[in-house]
């Protein structure tokens, strides 16, 4: 689970959403005052910024934070508010409670956490002022412990150095984020970890000396305990393994930090560790659920030592067992899972109804609190939500594929947990019954068509989850088969979430809007609309003039790469048949500077290159030629840089058609045919040769990316995208271990089971990959399978049907997640003129490629060498 989505769905029940953006959303009395006379209020995202007119501040410099809870926050914040107007000093708020309650929950950014208040001092002697007068001023008032910065005594006021101004680089990986200059002037990371640094180049104020050495005096030595491993840092604090050194006892450490790690109550972290303890103790005698050991303080931070339970979480197990993910799973291996599952679903069920006898609601049961003991024993973990029966509420936290509705209390809550546990052992899709409850019938249907499970064991799931009796009606899912009347559902569904009143975004998509912007191919409305005319659903001109408006005075950050940026406006707006808006584009990406790219077809100089070569020839513009021309000659130069382990994404290069090598080779491969430049075939087969070595068979000889920890199928950074490029250089020259390769990333599109049915990291980016060999008979009979299940993830929509984004936990209408790259996808795999994805098909005055057909699937590869 990615935590950062939890915060994006505080704003509305379908989309995700920032509460900045947020219509109804509460705000601080300080948010509608009048503005103080020869000054200026400016929102900024979730932020109100206030400064003097005509004051200047410098573009970087030491700024001061000041945190506050849910309690004094109002208090706080009109403190500031008077201390700061008649000094003319700048500064800037949070709008409202329900945001500053979100940046401090439990999964809120760690950097972030804690941030209320930002006050930006002229210089350094201001700063030591305003950091001594704001301290006493503030004496005595409680606020979360901000990491990132350095705290000024013991109060609310920390102080970090970082940007004032809104500048922007590429970062190591490629993303674009905010900035500062170093010492020879050039733009740098402004780095925002949830630990405090100071930049090589800049000198820590004589001031603040003494409150760097008062926060390096706490020290782990004055506890009896080691800390071995890290299991899982949040905003409330840390769990760790450790080691009782009285005893060489291996415990569990579980940490809580004052005032941070807020529940929807505004219960903090510290609050929930001394419930939890409490509870472990009354629920001692059950083996299935661990013990305190130790409860002690260190510094401010809260910590319980708990007994430390040998195996592993439900999830993690689900994965190495699901006989779903394997395409060549039989009967047999289907009827032995559910023996399984239902053994484990029978002693989840006996100790809930065990703690329900002693007075107890648990109120978080999911996948990742149960564990799985290696002899297949089970125990609960993680009880700070757990509560008294007598008077409960609703827990403050939950995992949306599991959370009970509102109007269930009590025992209730976990008996629609485990209702949702036996669906989700055998179709790991509850998520999608938040966004509606009768999609659970639907879930239990399919359940039942492909495992041996009774209905005697489904229904009462369905019944519980529904509270609708049984026998219940039939979930209306979309035809597949149908695919003209599914395309105008999406379609109809993608128009009638549009927000043209809105200038962040036109249509909802994922979180990824609110950093690179609501104009991308990928996550905004140019990939919306170059979706909705490709597959046949329609154009809207007052859609298309929305984009172009937005587009043409674009905020400070805008992205120029093809898939994040102006690059991917422009080739939308020339397919949608606006070739001067596409030109004027383009006019703006040639004046941003290519230094500091990386050589991705997501965001850079492949995806570049291959567009201006793209708008080339369908322009007859020779200037774009060239520019294309320069940008192969830089990623040329710089090919051979191919560094770190043979592991993709985190602080690793990516592999994957859209931020690994697999861009350039597809940049390379389409110059070369324009040109018939062999070097550039030779280079192709090196970007090829680097992604793959990023790339590991599955025991089903599938050939998948490796990410460390899991490994990846999908189109964007995942097996089968590398495997569109491969199989299109095997078309050009024959190479016995890339047709090797391309066999077994055949077999990666194959599982009957993907978590998600988005575009570039779910089914519908297999079935773009299926759709590219038509004349492939196994994939053809693939390829209408996997059309088949494309209704496991569909929901209703208005009038229409839409689909999940990331994490299912809201409807999304992008391309990159949503139902515009669902719609994509189907018009990949139509019979007749089949839609492409941008640049799979050879660029204006090439010849086409030939068709050939791919050798036999079912045919597993040898080990790679």
């Amino acid at each position: 689970m990615d935590e950062r989505y939890d915060s994006y769905c505080a704003a509305d029940r379908l989309f995700y959403d920032s509460l900045g953006s947020a219509v109804a959303q509460p705000v601080f009395p300080a948010a509608e005052r009048p503005v103080p006379a020869g000054w200026r209020r400016e929102p900024l995202d979730d932020w109100l910024i206030h400064a003097p007119d005509g004051g200047s501040l410098p573009q970087q410099g030491w700024k001061i934070h000041v945190s506050a809870g849910l309690a004094n926050a109002e208090r706080v914040l009109d403190a500031v508010w008077a201390y700061c107007v008649p000094r003319g000093l700048s500064f800037k708020f949070l709008r409202g409670p329900r945001t500053l309650l979100m940046r401090n929950s439990k999964y809120a950014s760690r950097a972030a956490s804690g941030k209320f208040i930002t006050v930006y001092p002229r210089d350094e002697a201001e700063l030591e002022l305003a950091c001594k007068e704001l301290d006493e001023l503030l004496a005595g008032e409680p606020g979360p412990y901000i990491l990132s910065d350095l705290r000024y005594g013991t109060g609310p006021v920390h102080v970090r150095y970082g940007g004032f101004a809104a500048r922007y680089c590429r970062s190591a990986d490629g993303q674009v984020v905010p900035a500062i200059e170093d010492d020879s002037g050039t733009l740098v990371p402004d780095r925002r970890d949830p630990v405090f640094h100071v930049p090589s180049w800049v000198t820590l104020p004589d001031f603040l000396g003494p409150h760097l050495a008062a926060r390096s005096a706490t020290s782990t030595d004055e506890v009896p305990y080691r800390i071995e491993r890290v299991i899982h840092f949040s905003n409330g604090g840390g769990l760790y393994v450790g080691r009782d050194l009285r005893t060489d006892t291996e415990v569990v450490l579980k940490e809580a930090r004052p005032y941070a790690g807020l529940d929807a109550d505004g219960t903090d972290a510290v609050a929930r560790l001394a419930r939890e303890g409490a509870v472990l103790r009354q629920l001692a005698d059950l083996p299935q659920v661990p013990r305190v050991h130790d409860e002690f303080t260190l510094g401010e931070h809260r910590f319980l030592a708990l007994e430390f339970i040998e195996g592993r979480s439900l999830n993690k197990v689900l994965v190495d067992r699901y006989p779903l993910i394997d395409a060549d799973a039989t009967d047999e291996d289907r009827a032995a899972y559910v023996r399984w599952a239902r053994h484990v679903h029978e002693q989840v069920e006996a100790v809930v109804a065990a703690i329900h006898e002693r007075g107890l609601v648990y109120g978080d049961l999911h996948l990742f609190n149960i564990m799985i003991r290696p002899d297949d024993r089970v125990a609960l973990v993680d009880f700070e939500v757990a509560a008294p029966i007598a008077g409960h509420r609703r827990p403050g936290l939950r995992n949306q594929g599991f959370a009970a509705p509102r109007d269930r209390t009590g025992p209730a809550v976990d008996r629609y947990a485990l209702a949702c546990l036996r669906l989700a052992l055998f179709l790991p899709l509850t998520q999608l019954v938040r966004l509606d409850p009768a999609k659970a019938a639907h879930l239990a249907d399919i359940i039942a068509a492909t495992f041996p499970v009774p209905r005697s064991f489904l229904d009462p799931a369905v019944a519980e989850i529904t509270g609708a009796p049984v026998p219940y009606a039939p979930y209306a899912a979309p035809d597949p088969g149908d695919r003209p009347a599914l395309r105008d559902r999406l379609g109809s569904a993608i128009l009638a979430s549009a927000t043209p009143h809105r200038d962040d975004r036109l249509f909802p998509g994922d979180i990824e809007q609110f950093r690179s912007g609501g104009l991308n191919l990928a996550h905004g409305a140019a990939g919306v609309l170059y979706a909705l005319a490709e597959s046949g659903a329609g154009r809207r001109p007052e859609h298309e003039d929305w984009l172009v408006r937005h587009a043409t005075a674009p905020p400070s950050g805008t992205r120029c790469g093809f898939y994040d940026g102006l690059h991917g406006v422009a080739y939308a707006l020339e397919h949608l048949g606006r070739r001067q808006d596409a030109l004027d584009m383009l006019d703006i990406c040639l004046r941003e500077p290519w230094d500091g790219l990386d050589l991705s077809l997501a965001g850079g100089l492949a995806g570049i290159a291959l567009n201006l070569a793209e708008l080339a020839g369908r322009t007859g513009e020779t200037s774009l030629r060239d520019a294309a021309w320069r940008a192969v000659e830089r990623v040329v130069d710089r090919l051979g840089d191919d560094p770190g382990p043979d592991i993709s994404g985190g602080h690793h290069p990516y592999a994957g058609l859209l931020r690994g090598r697999t861009g350039a080779a597809l940049m390379f491969l389409r110059l070369h045919e324009l040109n018939g430049d062999e070097t550039l075939l030779t280079h192709a087969a090196t970007a090829l040769r680097q992604d793959l070595r990023r790339c590991v068979l599955r025991p089903d000889g599938a050939l998948e990316v490796n990410e460390g920890w899991r490994t990846m199928p999908y189109l964007a950074n995942g097996s089968v995208g590398i495997g569109l490029v491969l199989d299109q250089y095997l078309r050009h020259r024959a190479d016995d271990d890339f047709a090797e390769a391309s066999a077994g990333i055949r077999r990666a599109a194959r599982s009957p089971f993907y978590a998600q049915s988005g575009l570039f990291a779910g089914r519908a980016g297999i079935i773009a990959y299926l759709a590219a060999s038509p004349d492939d008979a196994d994939r053809r009979a693939e390829l209408a399978a996997q059309l088949d299940r494309l209704s496991w993830h569909a929901l209703p929509y208005r009038d229409g049907t839409a689909f999940p984004g990331e994490q299912l936990l809201r409807l999304s209408m992008d391309l990159a997640t949503g139902t515009a790259g669902v719609l994509y996808a189907l018009a990949c795999a139509r019979p007749d003129e089949p839609a492409v994805l941008p640049f799979l098909a050879p660029l204006p005055g090439a010849p086409r490629l030939p068709r050939v057909s791919g050798g036999d699937p079912n045919d597993r590869p040898a080990k790679r060498r």
